[in-house]
């Protein structure tokens, strides 16, 4: 649904940044890696750096006080940017923001992003338009989760997934798809199989294959596409020349 990049320009909130906020979020950015599993961003706890992921996914995990149940409610990849209550000044979060699929990222420290979101009335905006979007996809992940089957469910978290992948394969099992979308293992199996049986996907141990993007879309029932319309209706993408 949004175009695919796998350099630092090719996170699209970067990329939708003007030449001045570019230029001034770029000198504070480092390199770094999204590892399997890492806590990026703790719950109940101020936020330290922000990620701009050009590849990998970081899931945000709720989980209730008492620890009993949890649940994803939303991701990122290349197309976002952790640290959303940092724009929002309403720290700290209260999700755990959880890499899922390792990767790659560029970041910056929360006090440099405060102190430049301070200073640049038009960087804040932008930054904003991004929120607007990740909220979007929280409210149909609510929308799914409360009336779509698993198999649509199913669809559209693979969508997502495979949308923020370089490629069509995706490492993912049986066991993790079931924690993200809350439902057992044997349900998830049996979507599975539904998918596949239908040729849109295909499955090995521990991979799935993505094969017709379009009828994963069609399977989603209507879970899928409005918020990654909203992306590409906010974050234009602005040609700069590499340095």
């Amino acid at each position: 649904m949004f175009p695919k990049n796998s350099n630092i320009r090719g996170n699209r909130v970067l990329a939708s940044l003007t030449d001045d906020d570019y230029a001034s979020v770029q000198q504070h950015l480092q390199a770094t890696s999204l590892k399997f599993r890492q806590c990026v961003e703790p719950a109940n706890r101020r936020i330290e750096t922000v990620y701009f992921p050009y590849s990998g996914i970081v899931s945000y995990v709720a989980i209730t006080p008492n620890r009993q149940y949890q649940s994803e409610v939303g991701l990122v990849g290349c197309e976002g940017m952790t640290g959303l209550p940092v724009v929002l000044e309403a720290e700290p979060p209260r999700c755990n923001g959880l890499v899922q699929m390792a990767g790659d990222a560029v970041c910056l420290s929360a006090d440099a992003l405060r102190t430049l979101l301070h200073t640049s009335h038009s960087l804040r905006a932008q930054l904003l338009r991004y929120v607007n979007v990740f909220l979007l996809q929280t409210i149909y992940t609510a929308l799914a989760n409360a009336e779509g089957r698993v198999d649509q469910r199913l669809a559209r978290w693979l969508l997502m997934a495979h949308d923020r992948s370089p490629g069509d394969s995706l490492r993912l099992t049986h066991d993790f798809l079931a924690l993200m979308l809350g439902v057992r293992r044997a349900g998830v199996t049996i979507a599975l199989h539904q998918l596949e049986s239908e040729g849109l996907i295909s499955t090995a141990r521990g991979t799935i294959l993505i094969i017709d993007h379009a009828g994963l879309e069609q399977s989603a029932g209507g879970f899928y596409g409005a918020p990654e319309r909203e992306l590409n209706t906010l974050l234009e993408i602005r040609s700069r020349r590499d340095n």
